[in-house]
């Protein structure tokens, strides 16, 4: 058998009736904080370059992806290779410039036709979608205001957002990664002398704008 074939006939074998108690004792509510720490542990390596631990932590996260597709399967609701064989549906379609007869010369233009087709493809494509409908729920904060200033940026709407970038470096994106983490770092600093949660205060800012927008878009 293959690796990950071994795999899910181990994890198969830890939930059945006579398992592993605490393998058998799971739900995907239970194990949602374990993949939290998984995804951590592996971003981890990947900022370290730590390659031997990569592989390591990349097998936790897999494990974790096995694991939800075992409970599911017991439920009969679907299995790892249902989950396996859509993902690679969705990359192919996704992917008409390399599968198919479209031309994407540019990185850009790869990820406008991507998030193009996964536009059409939901449910609400033809109406409207708001400024973070796209947007995961839990993200932390610097993420999640990432994600709003590229929808802002879409929408044309950074110029009403008050969003200003402070230098022509900001603007033009020739910043570097050294000089931006210095920045951060002198952003908590403040917040800590000031006694600001600054996971809090950037969400609430973000948040914010998202519903100022809301409102405009609903008043038209």
């Amino acid at each position: 058998m293959s690796g990950i074939d071994d795999l899910r006939e181990t994890v198969s074998r830890l939930r059945a009736p006579d398992g592993c108690p605490w393998d058998r004792a799971q739900t995907h509510r239970s194990l949602s904080e374990c993949l939290i720490e998984e995804c951590a542990e592996l971003l981890d390596t990947i900022d370290r370059e730590d390659y031997d631990h990569m592989k390591e932590e990349l097998g936790d996260v897999l494990l974790q992806v096995v694991m939800h597709a075992q409970l599911a399967e017991e439920c009969e609701r679907f299995d790892f290779d249902s989950v396996a064989k859509a993902v690679n549906e969705k990359l192919i379609r996704r992917h008409p410039h390399v599968f198919g007869d479209v031309i994407a010369g540019s990185p850009e233009e790869a990820i406008s036709r991507w998030e193009a087709i996964k536009a059409a493809e939901k449910p609400d494509a033809g109406g409207n979608v708001g400024l973070t409908d796209r947007l995961p729920p839990n993200l932390p904060s610097l993420l999640f205001a990432k994600g709003v200033y590229r929808e802002l940026e879409k929408r044309n709407l950074l110029a009403d957002s008050g969003v200003a970038l402070e230098t022509s470096a900001d603007s033009q994106g020739t910043i570097d990664e050294a000089e931006v983490g210095a920045r951060l770092f002198k952003i908590a600093a403040i917040c800590k002398r000031a006694g600001i949660d600054p996971e809090s205060a950037l969400r609430r800012y973000a948040s914010q704008l998202v519903e100022r927008f809301a409102h405009a878009e609903s008043d038209e």
